[in-house]
């Protein structure tokens, strides 16, 4: 009997019905095999499936065999066990920065790491309050452009917008192309930013991906080195908070001790805590003096007292007079 020209896909018609419609609960046997390759026009015979299962197995596919009441293979162990893929639709599509149509996407993308059945339990939805999905559907593309950049150390050019209340972009600069050599990408208040050294002010500064559109990767190499030779992404993220921005000012605070978590939560374990008598301690950091910064002192409810510089002190002191003023 002629075989059909079908004939030599048969293994990787095989190959993806064993990944699609198998998993531990849902065996299938070999006559099922050969009945779901011949819709492919595909014959095959027992031993064959037998040979070919054999040839998978080697391949590095989890070939498993299950005997008694339900008895059939399966694929067992897979790249991305089930927990784990539900853990990445999880943060798709609670991401901000990604939008709803490429969160679809992505979730149909992930689906095809599980078996069909297994599908169906990543079908929820995932709601974390205030996290809105952003507008720009670019941002995908955005975000891979940059990291071309950054690897590359050349510099970008784009225009960077906002939205104003009918939802139009209104451009910044009057429309003109801000030229830039990104150092990194940080993620902050669920958003995306890009820190880079900007060539026109001569300085480090940060841009809401998801604002910034026509990116062209330059043939220029990457500026900022000179003016900034011990630059650490890190640390540019620790010192504005909320990606605010303002005037760079070294600041010491005080709290107990059982409150030195607070200052590692947001500063990083690197930082030196200063014993300051028996029950307190003081550290000494530098932050960008912004309303986000104050922010976080107020959230704290004094756990954490903001002692010097005396400038740092009064702006602070201001803030909670003029926010006791909105309550009168």
């Amino acid at each position: 009997m002629p075989k059909s020209p079908n004939q030599k896909t048969k293994l990787l018609h095989l190959y993806q019905i064993m990944l699609h419609q198998t998993d531990e609960d849902h065996p299938i046997t070999v006559a099922q095999m050969i009945e779901q390759l011949a819709r492919y026009d595909i014959k095959a015979e027992r031993k064959s499936i037998y040979d070919d299962l054999e040839a998978l197995r080697l391949f590095g596919l989890d070939i498993q065999c299950r005997r008694g009441k339900t008895p059939g293979w399966f694929v067992g162990e897979r790249d991305f066990e089930l927990p784990e893929v539900k853990l990445l639709m999880d943060a798709v599509q609670s991401s901000r920065f990604i939008t709803q149509k490429k969160s679809d996407v992505l979730i149909r993308k992930l689906e095809s790491l599980a078996s069909m059945h297994q599908a169906g339990q990543l079908q929820r939805q995932v709601y974390v309050s205030g996290r809105i999905k952003v507008m720009n559907e670019s941002i995908y593309y955005n975000v891979d452009k940059l990291h071309t950049a950054i690897a590359g150390q050349k510099a970008i050019t784009f225009r960077y917008f906002d939205y104003d209340i009918h939802r139009q972009k209104v451009f910044r600069q009057e429309g003109g192309r801000y030229i830039v050599s990104p150092y990194g990408l940080i993620w902050n208040s669920e958003n995306y930013y890009l820190v880079a050294f900007d060539h026109a002010h001569q300085e480090m500064r940060h841009y809401r991906v998801d604002k910034m559109t026509e990116i062209v990767v330059t043939g220029l190499p990457r500026e900022g080195r000179k003016q900034y030779p011990d630059f650490q992404l890190a640390q540019y993220g620790q010192k504005h908070f909320g990606m605010y921005s303002g005037r760079e000012i070294t600041v010491t605070l005080r709290g107990r001790r059982e409150k030195a978590g607070l200052v590692w939560d947001r500063f990083g374990q690197d930082v030196i805590l200063v014993p300051d008598g028996e029950e307190h301690f003081t550290v000494t950091i530098p932050v960008v003096m912004s309303p986000q910064f104050f922010g976080w002192l107020m959230g704290l409810d004094g756990s954490l007292t903001l002692v010097a510089p005396a400038e740092a002190v009064r702006a602070y002191r201001d803030k909670l007079s003029a926010a006791m003023q909105t309550l009168s």
